[in-house]
């Protein structure tokens, strides 16, 4: 990495958060004491009812901008408002962040130095673990099926011991930690709002790759997402309704006519892993 800070892009960090207030500030905080010397973080705020926002305020001052929404825009929505304000600025990078996640401090070196390894290279994703066990991974790179599977995160639940420490091309990078080139975003647009929750993240890269953009996984990136792998990602009805809803709109609208022939024995298959899960007391 260049030694100068000046040689070095922005990256504008935005967090999107309802009733969170304790899990944004850890989130921030963490962000805060990155080694990387140019950030500029933004916190969109959906109508939380727990004092968010003026907490935010008084703890962090200036040193972030809060945005807070009259109400709740979901995630396509509320991360919309945050990526147009970081569009306004110099920012040349921008990572959606989860608000239930703490980061590595090296962490946006890692994906920086990824992404400006090749100027193809338009989305960059870290490696994300549980928060409990810290080295169990709940994220190493994203696989995507047109043919009624969905989206399957690589690696989730498996002790890490190196065996996915591979900078390769994926199929996509979650949502939880996203990092997207702006020049990616001028050229294919904002977050698809009509899914409302779920595959925002998987529409918008393939997206980026069929505009002819790579989609990277950088495993030195890392960060913790806090659910526990016994209790994280439970079976609820909320849950799978908006599940369904989100995937058959990501059909729609990338699915070709001969995908829709194998399409209801995918979705079979999806159906009875869901219900082993659901059986096993966990979903993902």
């Amino acid at each position: 990495m260049p030694a100068s800070a000046e040689n070095l892009p922005t990256v504008a960090v935005i967090i999107l958060t309802w009733n969170g207030k304790d899990l944004v500030a850890d989130c921030v905080k963490s962000v805060l004491q990155c080694t990387y010397p140019n950030i500029k973080i933004i916190v969109v705020d959906n109508a939380s009812g727990d004092g968010t926002v003026d907490a935010l305020r008084a703890d962090f001052g200036d040193s972030i901008d809060v945005i807070s929404n009259p109400r709740n825009l979901m995630y396509a929505g509320g991360n919309n408002v945050g990526i147009r304000r970081a569009l306004a600025t110099d920012a040349e990078w921008l990572l959606l962040l989860n608000n239930d996640v703490e980061v590595d401090p090296g962490l946006l070196e890692a994906l920086v130095s990824v992404g400006l390894s090749d100027r193809r290279i338009g989305i960059v994703g870290p490696k994300i673990y549980f928060w409990n066990p810290p080295d169990m991974i709940w994220f190493a790179g994203g696989e995507l099926s047109l043919w009624g599977r969905g989206s399957r995160h690589i690696g989730i639940r498996r002790i890490d011991h190196g065996q996915f420490d591979r900078i390769r091309n994926v199929d996509y990078v979650t949502g939880c930690a996203l990092m997207i080139r702006r020049s990616v975003i001028d050229k294919i647009g904002l977050l698809d709002k009509s899914f409302r929750m779920y595959n925002e993240d998987a529409d918008w890269c393939l997206r980026a790759r069929e505009a002819g953009y790579r989609v990277v996984y950088a495993p030195e990136g890392k960060l913790w997402h806090k659910i526990s792998s016994s209790a994280g990602g439970q079976l609820s009805l909320f849950k799978i309704r908006h599940r369904a809803r989100s995937q058959w709109c990501f059909l729609k609208k990338h699915a070709k006519w001969y995908h829709w022939i194998g399409i209801p024995f995918g979705a079979a298959i999806e159906i009875i892993r869901v219900l082993f899960l659901a059986l096993s007391g966990k979903v993902k």
